[in-house]
């Protein structure tokens, strides 16, 4: 399984202002700000390529990516943390860098990517309900999976993979409930058959005859006073 450590290297430069006006003009030159915090060393305001963390934050592992990242000739490695957009066109707007120490074990969230077709689903009829679209898990850094993989192909209906079935790797440790569901095949609620036909003609039929035999009745009474004229 591809872990989240990367290749990829982000350029970065010192940036002294920090306010709105400086951001702005900033941002005009093709650059945005970022923070640089982590590994026990003040906060740094920085300068990026929005360009550059895009591609990590496009890429397989997304945030969760480590990469190099470049400062006044200093390497060191880092990860996105949190970010703003621009509400309609989605450019970023800022980024919150996250300096990484290897050789420490981190907590973080990674996606869950569900393998095959349940049979529950592709022989019974029901459906697959992800419960879990993330699992949370501890390991170094260079021990980050990019994704879990679950297999569900064995799952029957009233079947259930739980987070104490999930793959065990070498260093990771899942911190969810063992017994948190993650997927399970249930099945499709069916609704409740419309009323038939017949069944609504039946329910109108005491008035259909009770009108009729109105107008009968009607009619004799008629037909009686003219027997009586005669």
């Amino acid at each position: 399984m591809a872990t989240a450590t990367a290749t990829k290297t982000v350029e970065a430069k010192i940036r002294e202002a920090s306010d709105k006006n400086a951001a702005r003009r900033l941002r005009a030159t093709g650059m945005i700000p970022a923070v640089l915090y982590g590994a026990k060393k003040e906060p740094r305001a920085i300068a990026v390529d929005p360009k550059q963390i895009l591609s990590i934050l496009h890429s397989a592992a997304g945030h969760n990516t480590i990469f190099d990242l470049s400062l006044d000739g200093e390497q060191a490695k880092a990860m996105v943390v949190d970010w703003q957009s621009e509400p309609l066109k989605g450019h970023l707007l800022h980024v919150d860098l996250k300096r990484i120490a290897m050789d420490q074990k981190m907590r973080l969230s990674v996606p869950v990517l569900i393998k095959g077709e349940a049979s529950g689903v592709k022989l019974e009829g029901g459906l697959l309900d992800v419960v879990l679209r993330e699992v949370h898990i501890e390991c170094l850094p260079a021990d980050i999976p990019s994704h879990i993989d679950v297999d569900v192909t064995h799952l029957h209906h009233g079947d259930a993979v739980r987070v104490s079935e999930l793959p065990q790797i070498a260093g990771l440790k899942y911190l969810d409930d063992p017994d948190s569901v993650v997927a399970h095949v249930t099945h499709v609620r069916e609704e409740e058959p419309a009323a038939p036909a017949e069944a609504a003609a039946t329910t109108a039929e005491p008035e259909v005859i009770k009108k009729g035999k109105t107008e009968a009745e009607g009619e004799a009474k008629e037909a009686g006073k003219e027997a009586k004229k005669k």
